[in-house]
């Protein structure tokens, strides 16, 4: 479902329960996870102007893998606030900085599109490859705007344009064809690709008041043993993909998710599976 099928509250509250229900099997692939985006949350983190002793809010932070290279980044003298719209993501997010020994970690259950975590009191703001699920994104930024000290950067990464991303236009071409509905736009609201036009995510920073606004794009190809393990991964998120494929019969979301098995084979060589992706990263000032 896209966020303009129906009204934003009610899918919100779907989104909520989804990734409540997904939240446990997600965090298992945590390590496929930060070794997949290694490279692009450092430039995440360099783009919002994270140092050591900085305050940094994590929007969307899941179950806190980003967070704990937040925390590890700012150190002891800094600290880090970890939101997110599910409960048993922040939960597990608070009790892996526990056993990381982050004591400079709190978290907060919170809707991204209305955060109340102060006003102008942090020296960061990033988002993870959450943005592009949110139904109203400029409502998230608004509100990392206002939570953000004057002359303070947000940073935030999404994927790029459907055709930099083939893996997950390909899914989500399978998902419908099997699920007998029509293409979609992959710019809807709220859709895995939402944001990743040319120079879309950058408007909607530079609307909401951001300055300085500067973008780029990262490659982040997911490498693993096969297209299986890809899958694996998928299935363990509230994606649109797997909201799809829930509202069919047993059977039939097997079938489909076999199908998306065989048309990734494309995407495997003598080395593993290797799976193209990109990612469009944006970060802005607030006015001093």
């Amino acid at each position: 479902m896209a966020a303009t099928d129906l009204d934003p509250l009610v899918f919100k509250a779907a989104a909520r329960d989804q990734w409540d229900r997904c939240a446990h099997g997600w965090h298992d692939h945590d390590p496929q996870l930060q070794a997949w985006l290694r490279g692009a949350t450092q430039s995440m983190l360099d783009a919002a102007g994270v140092v050591p002793g900085a305050a940094v809010l994590d929007v969307a932070a899941g179950s806190g893998g980003q967070t704990r290279d937040i925390a590890t980044a700012v150190g002891p003298t800094g600290r880090v606030l970890a939101t997110d719209l599910s409960p048993v993501l922040v939960a597990l997010a608070a009790d892996n900085a526990r056993r990381a020994g982050l004591m400079n970690v709190t978290v907060r259950v919170a809707d991204a599109e209305d955060l109340d975590v102060g006003e102008g009191v942090f020296d960061a703001a990033v988002c993870r490859l959450g943005l592009m699920l949110m139904p109203e994104p400029a409502m998230a930024l608004r509100g990392m705007l206002g939570s953000l000290r004057p002359g303070a950067r947000a940073a935030v990464l999404v994927f790029g344009e459907p055709a930099r991303n083939p893996c997950v236009s390909l899914l989500m071409k399978t998902a419908l064809e099997h699920a007998g509905l029509p293409p979609r736009d992959p710019f809807a609201p709220g859709s895995l690709l939402s944001l990743g036009a040319n120079g879309r995510l950058a408007g909607v920073f530079e609307s909401v008041g951001f300055e300085d606004v500067r973008h780029g794009t990262l490659a982040a190809p997911f490498e693993l043993p096969s297209a299986g393990h890809y899958l694996e991964f998928v299935r363990t998120s509230a994606s649109p993909i797997v909201q799809i494929l829930a509202a069919l019969p047993p059977a039939a979301a097997e079938a489909a998710w076999s199908d998306m098995e065989a048309r990734l084979q494309v995407f495997a060589s003598s080395d593993g599976w290797i799976g193209p992706n990109e990612l469009v990263w944006v970060s802005g000032r607030r006015p001093a």
